[in-house]
């Protein structure tokens, strides 16, 4: 792993440049933030006005500062950056992030004050995150220099890099509050004044605690680098990447938000599948498919088996999964087929997809859905499963344990629950199958969405 990186992920000393007593204030917010993730490391807070902040003394400015401090967090105004930099570099500061904007996503005179910035970086030889980043959170540490109001943020095996700094702020606190699963690392990338997505993504490489990489971006700032280092990630870590301004608008957009310039799309879309790279195009897919990958294994293959409580909906998935989704709906071993058959009524003949409500009509939804599970969890034709549920008060409610105990008895498929009826009852399950380790999904395309994805991230390893 890349020693120089280091101090931004395992800091055992923080200074906060631009401390605030006032609560709503960044400079507030960040401490709040850094103390609900219980940081065990030696916090330093710099204001001018000095005095104590939350119990903690505060030095009136970073000349006062011991030396050898691992990290800077900057939240000042834009045009005193530079001068934070050489003050911070001064004290032995090897380690910045700068959360200011105002910089050259804004006009003329931004794009000559970031100049300046990446001179004083360059002349004082400290690494720096930013500007315009909303900053970065490593769980293994204990620690965010965010400050968004978040709280404790869940530790997991998912690590983002974001050219934006909502996956650090908003998009983390819905992970937070509407998710059931956590992260090893996030970065806002920002301007990429100094640090870029190649330099993130080989830390990532190395990473023990990074098991898959999701990465938004708006622009490339070595492309051949992070290429040729996703190359070498994707044979043993899924990457999923998402492109923002991948449309003439799009681009526009990206210039005013970081001050990116886009490439032509057919082009990057070309390089991506070259590294292995699998690219989504739905912005939920960035926390839906970490969900899939943060609690269940990568399928092995794109094989599906659903079953469903309608007809309809059987016809309307298969006829997704081949036409859009690259999904194969196979046919089942003969002693599958012969199982299911046992379990349903005569009338109907058996097959993949399943249809299975003529067995919960007459055996109950529990013992149809278990039954039917895993006789197509057994199947070798088969690499995952997904039962559409239907939750309905006046049908009956099953209990969920069997899915539970399906998914830890056959652990190398990936089971991924979706549901139609009561939107409380399938809120309900949600809230007790994700904390068990099987993940939901409440639009019933998208476990099949996900699924496509991840049987693209299987491909590459191969």
């Amino acid at each position: 792993m890349d020693g120089k990186l280091t101090p931004f992920f395992e800091p055992n000393s923080v200074a906060i440049i631009g401390a605030s007593s006032i609560p709503g204030k960044p400079g507030y917010q960040v401490i709040r933030n850094i103390l609900a993730n219980g940081y065990g490391g030696k916090l330093y807070l710099v204001n001018p006005k000095g005095g104590e902040i939350m119990g903690m003394k505060v030095s009136s400015s970073i000349r006062e500062l011991p030396e050898g401090i691992d990290l800077a967090i900057v939240i000042l105004p834009a045009e005193s950056n530079p001068q934070a930099i050489r003050e911070c570099a001064a004290r032995g500061i090897p380690a910045i992030v700068l959360a200011a904007s105002g910089f050259s996503e804004v006009d003329q005179e931004g794009e000559a004050l970031q100049e300046e910035l990446l001179k004083v970086i360059r002349e004082t030889g400290v690494r720096v995150i930013g500007p315009n980043t909303s900053g970065h959170t490593s769980t293994p540490y204990n620690f965010t220099s965010s400050f968004f109001p978040l709280g404790k943020i869940p530790r997991g095996n998912i690590s983002y890099i974001a050219q934006t700094g909502n996956f650090a702020t908003h998009t983390m606190r819905y992970i937070i509050t509407g998710e059931n699963f956590g992260v090893a690392r996030v970065v806002g990338l920002g301007n990429k004044v100094d640090m870029d997505e190649s330099e993130v993504l080989e830390y990532y490489a190395d990473d023990p605690e990074t098991k898959a990489i999701f990465v938004y971006l708006e622009s490339f700032k070595r492309p051949k680098r992070f290429l040729e280092t996703a190359r070498e990630v994707t044979r043993t870590k899924p990457i999923i990447f998402l492109k923002g301004g991948s449309t003439s608008q799009g681009a526009r957009a990206a210039v005013a938000h970081t001050a990116a310039l886009a490439s032509a799309d057919q082009i990057i879309d070309g390089a991506l599948k070259q590294a292995g790279i699998t690219r989504v195009y739905k912005y939920s897919h960035l926390f839906l498919t970490a969900k899939a990958l943060s609690l269940m294994p990568l399928p092995r293959g794109n094989r599906v088996s659903f079953m469903a409580p309608s007809g309809a909906m059987l016809v309307i998935m298969t006829d997704l999964c081949h036409q859009r989704w690259g999904l194969e709906v196979p046919n089942l071993e003969e002693l599958t087929r012969q199982r299911l058959q046992e379990i349903s009524p005569p009338y109907i003949r058996m097959r993949n997809p399943v249809d299975i409500w003529p067995s919960a009509s007459v055996h109950g939804i529990e013992y149809a859905y278990r039954e039917g599970m895993e006789a197509v969890l057994k199947d070798s034709n088969i690499d995952a499963v997904v039962p559409i549920l239907m939750l309905n008060e006046e049908i009956g409610m099953p209990s969920l344990d069997f899915i539970v105990e399906l998914a830890r008895k056959y652990p190398e498929k990936p089971v991924y629950v979706t549901f139609s009826g009561d939107k409380e009852h399938m809120e309900a399950a949600k809230a007790y199958l994700e904390p068990k380790g099987v993940p939901t999904f409440p639009l019933i395309e998208e476990p099949f969405e996900i699924l496509s994805v991840l049987a693209q991230c299987r491909k590459a390893m191969i």
